[in-house]
């Protein structure tokens, strides 16, 4: 990509300018949970007024008083304002009721956000604890021999028992992230 067509997207793209709003992270995580997590389309109003009421309680009780000053349907209104582009309001057939529901901007924000979690690295020592443990349940598995095999089961206890006792002294073994 260009310099000229980054600055063109930085300026006009609704993705962007929803990541650069100051309430970016009570859009996402409430979009998010409202629309994504619930696997669920459009909202009627008065149900996402609700929820995004409730959002805002909680928020300001944990963040303070003058957090979020408006009420749910003003953050509402200008979200789905035609100049953000971050919710669509329509009407469906047969209802007066109003509908919101999200758009590819605000999708797009999401996975972007999302994608920049920190993913779990397996480390080499834990692939290898893994890899030890697969053979030795192949050859644990293939054990017809009773005796050997309560053996094997015995000798697993007690080191689960082992590791009990450690844990319960707050003796943990973590393994190495590198």
């Amino acid at each position: 990509m260009h310099y000229d067509e980054i600055v063109q997207l930085q300026e006009q793209h609704a993705s962007w300018a929803l990541l650069r709003s100051p309430h970016a992270a009570l859009m996402l995580s409430f979009f998010g949970r409202v629309f994504v997590e619930s696997n669920s389309g459009g909202r009627p109003a008065p149900e996402l007024v609700s929820l995004l009421d409730d959002e805002l309680y909680a928020l300001n009780q944990r963040l303070g008083p003058d957090t979020f000053r408006r009420t749910a349907q003003a953050y509402l209104d200008e979200w789905a304002a035609p100049e953000r582009g971050w919710l669509r309001k329509y009407y469906p057939p047969g209802t007066d009721e109003p509908h919101y529901d999200m758009t590819p901007p605000v999708e797009k924000a999401l996975l972007w956000v999302q994608d920049l979690r920190v993913r779990e690295v397996v480390g080499t020592e834990s692939r290898l604890s893994t890899l030890f443990e697969l053979m030795r349940q192949m050859v644990f598995g293939a054990e017809d021999d009773p005796e050997r095999r309560l053996a094997e089961l015995r000798r697993r206890q007690a080191e689960l028992e082992a590791e009990i006792t450690r844990a319960e002294r707050g003796e943990i073994d973590l393994l190495d992230p590198h």
